[in-house]
């Protein structure tokens, strides 16, 4: 697989962010990633005058040009749904289809005065790989990644829009999630200054065994194309996932008494 991960700022309106998303893909690109909320901007202030139906018409010419490239898209938006606002992923197949809609499912801070909490994760399959997507707050938790894994993700992506001070966070954790489950890990996160928040950028391909291969200069714009084959898992002499044991007990501090 032949991936395009996309460092930029944010748009300031949907039809502008997937016009700038459809001007950089590339035909002999398979996947292309962009970061959390990129079509619609971190700017909890103005979250709902900006959200975007799944099927709005900026998402509609962002498939057409994913189609258009034989590209497979992951771009984060604001997305309207009937119980208020999600932060969302649209995952977009290379022939245009809307393969699915990822929503967060660990909002961070004020995130959650603002977005519906997601309440699935799943595994959806673009360009021919099976693909576990996260959104920013959600890879520094172990579980996500491990139930992804665990349901036959072969590749982790982590769409992000993570902000100062919080860098060494997403750089240990991103390494951390790929080494957990031995699957390679494309973290993908925006640069630029908006709704009070600097963005610290750091996109980066890690490798099953959770090395950095490539990435892109801090807080620099910057397009990064990996090849990488997460369909083909080497013999790695500690596999963790096969080995996790679930039938473990977890038991409370014991009251030995009380010495006088």
């Amino acid at each position: 697989m032949r991936a395009l991960l996309v460092q930029i700022e944010a748009a300031s309106e949907p039809h502008v962010g997937a016009s700038e998303a459809a001007a950089l893909l590339e035909s002999d690109v398979d996947l292309a990633v962009f970061p959390e909320l990129h079509l619609t901007g971190y700017d909890l202030a103005r979250v709902d005058e900006r959200a975007i139906a799944a099927d709005s018409a900026p998402m509609m010419a962002l498939r057409d040009a994913a189609a258009g490239t034989d590209t497979a898209v992951i771009v984060g938006f604001a997305e309207r749904i009937e119980t208020g606002i999600a932060n969302s992923l649209a995952l977009i197949d290379s022939d245009g289809e809307l393969a699915g809609v990822y929503r967060k499912t660990h909002l961070f801070a004020r995130e959650r005065e603002v977005f519906e909490q997601g309440n699935e994760l799943m595994v959806t399959e673009l360009a021919g790989v099976r693909i576990g997507p996260m959104i920013c707050f959600d890879c520094e938790f172990p579980e996500p990644a491990r139930a992804l894994a665990g349901a036959g993700a072969e590749l982790l992506v982590t769409s992000s829009a993570n902000m100062a001070p919080y860098f060494h966070d997403h750089l240990i954790a991103s390494q951390a999630r790929a080494l957990d489950n031995r699957r390679p890990h494309l973290y993908v996160n925006r640069i630029g200054e908006q709704g009070g928040h600097r963005f610290v950028g750091g996109t980066r391909y890690v490798t099953a065994d959770g090395r950095i291969e490539a990435a892109v200069d801090d807080e620099e714009k910057g397009l990064l194309r990996v090849e990488l084959h997460p369909g083909a898992v080497r013999e790695i002499e500690v596999d963790y996932l096969p080995r996790v044991r679930e039938d473990i007990e977890v038991i409370g501090p014991r009251d030995h008494g009380r010495i006088t």
